[in-house]
């Protein structure tokens, strides 16, 4: 595998934007948001699912829209609801959280927790992507590498991995902890509560939507992650 990990698990949260038929009268006129990077990572699961192929390891993802409960947020956070599923009473919640939320959650935490107790170390990558422009700021890089600084074993990772997508591809801006940063609340973050810092190493691979909304664009990622990841 790697002189540095020993397992791949990949996972993408945000995969689709679809709304089962019990939760669609919320969604009325939401059309528009669905579509949009509000209602899910466009391309992130073509990402993520040529990279499973790729590097032969084992994909979670789900194709229920992070409108209607955010698999990436915490359940105490104001975002693990929007505004079309916060309206929904105790008891339709608590059905989501039972169908959805939990189910996922617990099927990553069972495959990560199992490698570790093995002795593995493990590179989880999150795949996501972001919009360009948001709320007037143009984001001014392509790639952007999450992580928690730290944690020596993911940073190192982290910072090869930032040097080797760039070695690949050198016309792409890649920027450490860029749109967001990787230690805030998240999927990632709650599962280092839960693992060894020396054996788990959770990174988010965020691509800018507009690169990857094409079968060219998404191959071009797919080639270039893959010998990145490779290389580490």
């Amino acid at each position: 595998m790697s002189k540095h990990f020993d397992a791949i698990v990949l996972t993408c949260e945000h995969g689709g934007n679809q709304v089962p038929k019990a939760y669609a009268s919320q969604f009325t006129g939401a059309a528009q948001q669905l579509a949009s990077h509000r209602g899910w990572d466009i391309g992130a699961l073509a990402v993520a699912r040529g990279l499973a192929k790729r590097l032969q390891a084992p994909l979670h993802f789900a194709t229920t829209t992070r409108l209607l409960i955010d698999l990436n947020r915490s359940l105490h956070v104001k975002g693990v609801w929007s505004q079309w599923s916060q309206p929904l009473d105790a008891a339709a919640k608590a059905a989501l959280i039972h169908r959805h939320y939990t189910p996922y959650r617990n099927a990553v935490q069972q495959q990560l927790t199992q490698l570790s107790q093995q002795g593995q170390r493990v590179l989880h990558l999150s795949i996501h992507s972001f919009t360009p422009e948001l709320n007037g700021e143009v984001r001014n890089a392509e790639v952007g590498i999450l992580y928690d600084p730290k944690r020596a074993f993911e940073m190192k990772l982290a910072h090869a991995l930032v040097a080797a997508v760039r070695t690949e591809d050198d016309s792409l801006r890649v920027r450490k902890n860029y749109p967001y940063v990787g230690y805030t609340d998240g999927f990632t973050t709650y599962l280092r509560r839960q693992l060894p810092a020396a054996r788990y190493a959770g990174i988010e691979i965020e691509t800018r939507q507009d690169l990857i909304t094409t079968a060219a664009g998404q191959r071009h990622f797919i080639d270039t992650y893959t010998r990145a990841i490779q290389s580490l």
